[in-house]
């Protein structure tokens, strides 16, 4: 299709509707994660030790599934089309959202969220439905809007969801996400319109593995793995938040609302401090973003698990948003310049799958140190393990901060 023919298509409406549907996607995907723990304390009488963990596992299967399993959607995609896996993703994670409403015990909680993470890929299909679909010298300008859609709806997501559960109750939330998600399917499925032409692969074309592909493939891995590494210590802290929270307010107040606020506080402040720290770092070089947000991420995570009250910890917690709004786009802009065009999809499919990778064994990691020790304990080893990452990357990319100013 070329780009008369796009102009001529709906891809202003398909940009209007998705940016809706990834606006209320995004909140539902992120409603629920400051009170799972909390939902999970109710369906038994556990023992520290074992909340923790439950909420840990429960927590990390999703995204060991939606790892799994993302690459073989996105092959799926080339040949059926972006609309049918848009409509796969909603209605498949609704259902699984209206189960865990249903759920009594941690194992049937368990089985939804594994159910779950067969469903992934809402938001990544209507990327790219729309970039499949909007004229090229307005692709930027489309992504950029679709993009503002699903980080608002992921931003207010945990605030929606405290509101929700206070007022209704935790159980009564899956519900209401579950209907929102559902909305979400009816739009994509009667307002989205594709012209779909599938992905043609030659036959008998020699298989070349993708890391032959690019010019330096160590360097690949090692920011494919910093990826996972940072992910892992934001989703160390998820499935205790509440939990920490409730300690911290010494189970009195509305506590779903404040733990689903100070959830969001890190998105506020990514979206405040990203476009400064990028026109930094193409002014500077991204290699001093990329060290200087680690060493900040050090120092923040550390107190977060001395802290003694909820206004100090949401202080910390806006704090850690401002090393994530450098840690990703850096990660994300070496990712661009070591590869060639024709591979960068492809690694971007495996970056977000070592992103889901990171939440999984951050969730895990979390549940299992809080139950051992403390939660202090989580804070403090998410700390040592961004400062490990810094460290790999200093001795095995020396020429980090010239090689980024390319």
């Amino acid at each position: 299709m070329d780009d008369a023919q796009r102009e001529r298509g709906p891809w202003k409406k398909n940009l209007y509707v998705l940016w809706f549907c990834t606006f209320v996607a995004g909140i539902a995907f992120s409603e629920i994660m400051p009170f799972l723990s909390l939902y999970v304390s109710q369906m038994g009488d556990f023992s520290k030790q074992q909340l923790t963990f439950w909420s840990g596992l429960i927590y990390a299967v999703t995204f060991l599934i939606t790892a799994i399993v993302s690459p073989l959607w996105g092959s799926l995609a080339d040949r059926t089309g972006r609309k049918v896996m848009l409509i796969r993703a909603s209605l498949g994670i609704a259902v699984s959202m209206a189960l865990m409403g249903l759920c009594t015990n941690v194992w049937a909680l368990f089985a939804c969220r594994f159910f779950q993470g067969f469903f992934s890929g809402y938001i990544p299909n209507a990327q790219a439905l729309v970039a499949s679909q909007t004229p090229r010298a307005k692709a930027g300008a489309a992504l950029g809007t679709l993009v503002t859609g699903s980080v608002s709806g992921t931003l207010f997501g945990p605030i929606v969801g405290g509101i929700l559960a206070q007022i209704f109750s935790i159980r009564n939330t899956f519900f209401i996400t579950a209907a929102l998600l559902a909305v979400v399917c009816l739009m994509s499925a009667f307002m989205v319109e594709e012209s779909f032409v599938p992905v043609q692969r030659v036959k008998g074309a020699p298989h070349q593995s993708l890391l032959k592909k690019v010019a330096d493939p160590k360097l690949i891995v090692i920011l494919l793995i910093s990826t996972m590494i940072v992910q892992t210590g934001n989703a160390s802290i998820s499935p205790i938040i509440s939990l920490y929270i409730k300690e911290l307010m010494h189970n009195q107040g509305a506590i779903t609302v404040v733990a689903g606020v100070i959830a969001a506080l890190p998105g506020i402040s990514n979206i405040l401090a990203a476009p400064r720290l990028g026109r930094y770092g193409d002014k500077h070089g991204s290699g001093r973003v990329l060290i200087g947000c680690y060493l900040f991420a050090v120092l923040v995570y550390f107190p977060q698990g001395i802290v003694g009250s909820v206004v100090g910890l949401g202080i910390l917690r806006l704090f850690v948003g401002i090393s994530d709004a450098g840690l990703f786009p850096t990660i994300q802009t070496l990712l661009t310049k070591n590869t060639p065009p024709e591979t960068t999809s492809a690694i971007f499919s495996w970056n977000q799958s070592f992103q889901a990778l990171g939440n999984m064994f951050g969730a895990f990691l979390g549940g299992t140190l809080a139950g051992l020790f403390d939660y202090n304990v989580v804070f403090i080893s998410t700390a040592l393990l961004l400062l490990i990452n810094l460290i790999v990357l200093r001795v095995t990319e020396p020429k980090l901060l010239q090689r980024t100013d390319r």
